[in-house]
This record gives structure tokens, C-alpha cells and sequence, in this order.
């Protein structure tokens, strides 16, 4: 229970939007991983060529990889159709910016966001993503969620 007597929301998940032309690259690239491996294999098998090691390395390691961004990609394109049919429109507004370090090379952004929107009670949540010109304290953004689903999306 919070201090007012409600029940408490349950936390939203963040979905990233993949839209047709993100889905089909996800999807190229995740067939290309797939299948180097075994076509590496392919070739050292039918011309006898050095590649046994390598190809069976690969077919092992990337496999798994690629269907798993093959899964994950369609799961992500499943949540934003889903919001696309049931979510309800909501405004996210940008109330704190923090750069944050992913590792030695890569640098981004953590975003501090308050949603709200008709028949939504308002929460507040952090969204990582890399560094865009369009950030700013106090921006509102277009956002959609779907309470029932858990989740909700951020449109920049």
C-alpha cells in the first residue's frame, strides 16, 4: 500500500520501438550470425580446407547468437504492436539528464522521465540510451503504455 491507501502499480518495462526497417536489419544480421558458422563448416567439409576448428567455433558461438537476436527482435516488434493497439497515449516529460559511462569506449545518457496522461496515475522512471541532440530537461516526449501488458514506450 503507498502513504495515500492505493495499491501501488505494478513497475512498467521500457520497450524500445522497432519499427519495419529496424526489424528487417535486426533480421538480416541475426540470419548473417546464424549462418556463418555453419556455412564455414559447409566449405571446409566440401573443399577440404583448413576451416574445421574455426567453422565448428563459430557454428557453436553464433548460432545461439543470432537466434537469440532473432527471438528477441520478434518479441520487440510483438510489445510495440501491442502498445500500437491497446496503449494509451501519455506524455513523458524529461526532468533529469546524467551522462553515464557503459563502458571505456561508449558514454550515453541516463534520462530521468515523468509520465502522465489521462486515466494513468503518474510515475517517474530512468531511461538509458545513447547521447541525442533532442534531450533536454523539461522536453516532453510522446509515449504510450499499456498497463495491463506492464509496459510502456518513449517516442523521441
Amino acid at each position: 500500500m503507498t502513504d495515500d491507501g492505493a495499491r501501488p502499480d505494478p513497475p512498467l518495462t521500457l520497450i524500445d520501438r522497432v519499427g519495419r526497417r529496424d526489424a528487417a536489419s535486426l533480421y538480416v544480421t541475426a540470419a548473417t550470425i546464424t549462418l556463418c558458422g555453419p556455412v564455414m563448416l559447409g566449405f571446409a567439409v566440401l573443399t577440404d580446407a583448413e576451416l574445421m576448428v574455426i567453422g565448428a567455433v563459430f557454428t557453436i558461438v553464433f548460432v545461439p547468437v543470432g537466434l537469440g537476436l532473432w527471438g528477441n527482435t520478434v518479441v520487440g516488434r510483438e510489445h510495440n504492436r501491442r502498445l500500437d493497439a491497446v496503449g494509451i497515449p501519455a506524455t513523458a516529460e524529461i526532468t533529469d539528464l546524467t551522462d553515464v559511462d557503459w563502458s571505456g569506449e561508449e558514454s550515453g545518457v541516463e534520462v530521468g522521465l515523468r509520465v502522465s496522461g489521462p486515466g494513468l496515475r503518474t510515475f517517474e522512471t530512468t531511461w538509458r540510451r545513447t547521447h541525442h541532440p533532442g534531450l533536454r530537461v523539461g522536453r516532453r516526449l510522446d509515449a504510450v503504455v499499456d498497463l495491463s501488458g506492464g509496459r510502456f514506450r518513449v517516442d523521441l
